[in-house]
């Protein structure tokens, strides 16, 4: 007679991580189109933003470091106007960058973007904290991996760091405009996104964003100090939502050398959810 055969617990463990591994969920690919119609709610964020900017200007102050923010795909300075100017009134010293609208990613953009970095370090003899938004906080993270003698940290908001474009819903105009190999990463640059600087790194990104899906922006284990922090945001809110200028804030407050994991105050807890990257 014949017994009935039980599988092991290891294998029964092996065969779980592997069906984990092929879950659809866990396919790259773009947003749900829902969430990318629903893009026009960072209105309400920018309402939000000054609502609160009296409230925004208490939050911890800065030791007056450069600060260097880098805008999203197809944006200009314009759109990182509302965080400069807190980033300013807290104690910073904010700046731009100096290439106009982030179209394309090509040697010269990189030039400029080092060019300006090395200005502002050897300015002021300290590092520089760089902040980007979406593609901002891809070329940020590849500007610090470059220059990490330079760089104190770097915090990005909603960027596609996953290496992988199929996380975007703007994968076909940004290959259009710079082709599926953009000039830089010919130099065998820009080839790792999904590996951190090695410098301080925060990704803070949201699970409703409509133009890079969160997976795609969430940070592996890195052996340099790199944390993710999950808000309630659009992606085109990221730049003035209330809850991410508090955790930009507190990132930046931090004395060079020091850099701890992001807890939120008690008071503003339910503004940052317990992430499950699951």
């Amino acid at each position: 007679m014949t017994g009935r055969t039980t599988e092991p617990k290891k294998d029964k463990k092996m065969a779980a991580a592997a069906s984990l591994k092929t879950s659809p969920d866990l396919v790259a690919r773009p947003p749900n189109p829902i969430l990318t119609l629903t893009e026009g709610r960072a209105l309400f964020e920018l309402g939000a933003f000054y609502m609160t900017r009296p409230m925004l200007a208490h939050l911890p102050k800065g030791d007056g470091h450069a600060v260097q923010v880098l805008p999203g795909f197809m944006a200009s300075n314009t759109s990182t106007v509302p965080l400069r100017r807190l980033l300013g009134q807290l104690g910073y010293d904010a700046h731009g960058w100096d290439s106009g609208r982030n179209v394309r990613v090509d040697n010269a953009l990189i030039a400029r973007l080092e060019n300006q970095l090395k200005r502002l370090n050897d300015a002021s003899g300290r590092k520089v904290s760089l902040v980007g938004w979406s593609l901002g906080g891809v070329l940020a993270r590849e500007l610090a991996k470059l220059h990490p003698d330079r760089v104190r940290l770097v915090i990005s908001l909603g960027s596609p760091i996953s290496d992988d474009r199929s996380h975007t819903s703007a994968a076909r105009l940004f290959e259009l405009l710079n082709g599926k190999e953009p000039e830089a990463m010919k130099g065998g640059r820009f080839r790792r996104l999904d590996e951190a600087p090695p410098v301080p790194t925060t990704s803070i990104f949201t699970k409703t964003d409509g133009i890079v899906h969160w997976r795609g922006s969430v940070q592996k284990p890195s052996a340099t100090p790199s944390e993710n922090i999950e808000v309630y945001a659009s992606h085109c809110g990221l730049g003035v939502n209330p809850s991410v200028m508090m955790a930009i804030a507190d990132r930046l407050a931090q004395p060079d050398g020091t850099w701890l994991p992001f807890r939120a105050p008690l008071v503003s807890k339910w503004l940052f959810p317990r992430t499950d990257l699951d």
